[in-house]
């Protein structure tokens, strides 16, 4: 099983914010080549960030969970997700009333276009 590590340095971000950007109505996803070292060579950096503009904490919460589901579900589908990038997903107000399945295919079609 893949495990799912998230970036915890500022400079991280940053560096991840610069590359490569694709957005869509839910979310947008932000990749870079990855340039950090991790325990587990098997293991995906990603990071799931929420604005306070969105809503209240509990609305930020549902989106990230949903997001985080559909990332988890899509690295049981081989090739669907590059492990060779760092990725920050941005949610977006919009993926709070939308199904699932739409959500999925969105985020596969991004993920996709980063390849």
């Amino acid at each position: 099983m893949v495990q799912v590590e998230s970036l915890k340095k500022n400079s991280d971000f940053k560096k991840v914010l610069k590359e490569k950007k694709f957005h869509s109505d839910f979310f947008s996803v932000f990749a870079a080549k990855k340039f950090i070292k991790l325990k587990n060579k098997n293991a995906l950096s990603i990071s799931f960030v929420m604005k306070k503009k969105i809503g209240n904490a509990t609305k930020r919460n549902r989106i990230k969970r949903k997001l985080k589901a559909i990332v988890l579900k899509l690295l049981k589908i081989k090739g669907a997700i590059n492990y060779n990038y760092t990725y920050i997903v941005f949610g977006k107000a919009k993926a709070y009333t939308e199904k699932h399945s739409v959500l999925l295919l969105e985020m596969n079609k991004i993920f996709k276009n980063i390849k």
